[in-house]
C-alpha cells in the first residue's frame, strides 16, 4: 500500500492543543466536525485546504502535550493520509494507531521537502519517495498494519469479533 500526497510542513513540538484546540474538547464530539478545527491556531488554511491523502511532515516531538485523542482523530477526519515526523510524543503515536492514522518516523524528510511538494510513501517497503530521494523507515508490524487498515482499534476489534478471532 502506498499513499501519495501533498506536503504540509511544520516544525518541532507541535502539541495536541495546536493540533486540536482545547477550547473544542468538550463541545465538539463529531469526528467530521473535529476536522474543521484541525491546526486552526497554527495554520488557519489547513482545515479548508487539506485534501484526502495529504501528508504532514514535522519535526521532533509531534503531538506532545495532553493525551487528547481528538488530535489524531481530527487529522484523520480531515483526510490526512500520513504524518511523518522526526519523533512523536508517545501518547499521540498510540492515539494515531487507535484512530487509524499512519504515523511514520523519519529524521531526514523535514530537511528535504517543502510545503506543497508531492511525496509518496510506500508503507509495505518502508520507503518515502521525495523527488529523486528515497528515504527509509521501519515498516509497521502486521498486527499494527491491520489495526490502521481497519480504520483504527475500535473498527478492528468489531471486525475481529464478527470473524470470531
Amino acid at each position: 500500500m502506498s499513499i501519495k500526497g501533498r506536503v504540509w510542513k511544520y516544525g518541532d513540538d507541535i502539541n495536541t492543543d495546536v493540533i486540536f484546540p482545547g477550547k473544542y474538547t468538550y463541545s465538539v464530539s463529531d469526528e467530521s466536525e473535529m476536522a474543521k478545527y484541525a491546526l486552526e491556531d497554527l495554520d488557519p488554511s489547513f482545515a479548508k485546504d487539506v485534501k484526502a491523502g495529504d501528508i504532514i511532515v514535522a519535526g521532533k516531538n509531534f503531538g506532545c502535550g495532553s493525551s487528547r485523542e481528538q488530535a489524531a482523530i481530527c487529522l484523520k477526519s480531515a483526510g490526512v493520509g500520513v504524518v511523518v515526523a522526526k519523533s512523536f510524543a508517545r501518547i499521540f503515536f498510540r492515539n494515531a494507531i487507535n484512530a487509524g492514522l499512519w504515523a511514520i518516523t523519519n529524521d531526514k524528510i523535514q530537511n528535504i521537502v517543502e510545503k506543497g511538494d508531492t511525496i509518496e510513501i510506500d508503507l509495505e517497503k518502508g520507503e518515502i519517495i521525495a523527488g529523486d530521494r528515497h528515504l527509509h523507515f521501519p515498516p509497521y508490524p502486521e498486527q499494527v498494519k491491520r489495526i490502521i487498515e481497519a480504520g483504527g482499534l475500535i473498527p478492528y476489534i468489531k471486525s475481529s469479533t464478527r470473524r470470531g478471532k
